[in-house]
């Protein structure tokens, strides 16, 4: 029996809705001229006003700090974490709990950050954010891992115990070598949540720095320009590329367990 065409009007529809806007973002980001809506013709001229502008490249600076910053944090202790669960204390309860910073809103999040900086009495600035970004991310980075290590042979593992190596030797030479590919799509996507998220980081950053979400969002209140636009675009290139790479070593790994 043949579908009918029609039921996949939704399903386009959906996509239509979804990325027209963000192609239209792209296509208005070469726009020559002044205003955001109307496209005057093609021009480079607002990906170089980018570089000369000097809130916007501090904004950037800031930016990849904290995210190199909070990808470390998160991948380390995500790993760990994701290790911890599947090997050593497999509880529900401890599931749910590693996994919490992933489901719970970003703003009640950022509040009980905030709440808990406020009683160690610990100034923010960058490393607020990093430490913010890096309990947000690991919950990430966790269930990446904790698919990876589904797919990975444990026998290796008894094996490598069995033959006289300890918990510390068969973890680096036997576990993480099977982990690698999800340590590595776990570290781009830890990355990419942290180069676009907005709300944990204005709730967390002092006065004084800025991230570069933050400095996006204080210009489009005064309206968006192809300006915006352009620096918009380059965020998507670079978040689209983590999550090809993370996802291309996910598949790597897949291969290389079934091989």
């Amino acid at each position: 029996m043949r579908r009918s065409r029609l039921l996949y009007v939704p399903f386009w529809a959906t996509y239509v809705f979804l990325y027209a806007p963000i192609v239209v973002l792209v296509v208005m980001s070469f726009n020559s001229g002044e205003s955001a809506y109307t496209y005057e013709g093609f021009s480079l001229k607002w990906y170089a006003d980018l570089a000369a502008d000097e809130r916007i490249m501090d904004g950037l600076i800031n930016t990849l700090i904290v995210a190199t910053g909070s990808t470390v944090i998160a991948t380390v202790l995500g790993t760990l974490l994701a290790v911890g669960l599947a090997r050593h204390t497999r509880s529900r309860t401890l599931d749910a709990v590693a996994l919490m910073p992933a489901v719970l809103p970003d703003l009640v999040l950022a509040i009980g950050l905030l709440l808990f900086y406020g009683m160690i009495q610990l100034t923010l600035g960058l490393y607020s954010v990093i430490l913010a970004h890096g309990v947000f991310a690991m919950a990430f980075v966790a269930a990446v891992v904790r698919t990876r290590l589904s797919g990975a042979d444990a026998s290796l593992e008894e094996a490598s115990r069995d033959l006289g190596a300890g918990p510390v030797t068969t973890f680096r030479k036997v576990t993480l070598p099977q982990l690698a590919p999800g340590i590595v799509a776990g570290a781009l996507l830890a990355f990419t949540l942290s180069l676009d998220e907005f709300v944990i980081a204005f709730f967390t950053i002092g006065n004084s720095e800025q991230t570069l979400p933050i400095v996006i969002y204080s210009m489009i209140r005064f309206g968006v320009t192809p300006k915006i636009n352009a620096l918009a675009a380059v965020l998507l290139l670079v978040s689209f590329t983590a999550v090809i790479v993370g996802q291309r070593m996910t598949k790597i790994g897949e291969s290389r367990a079934q091989d």
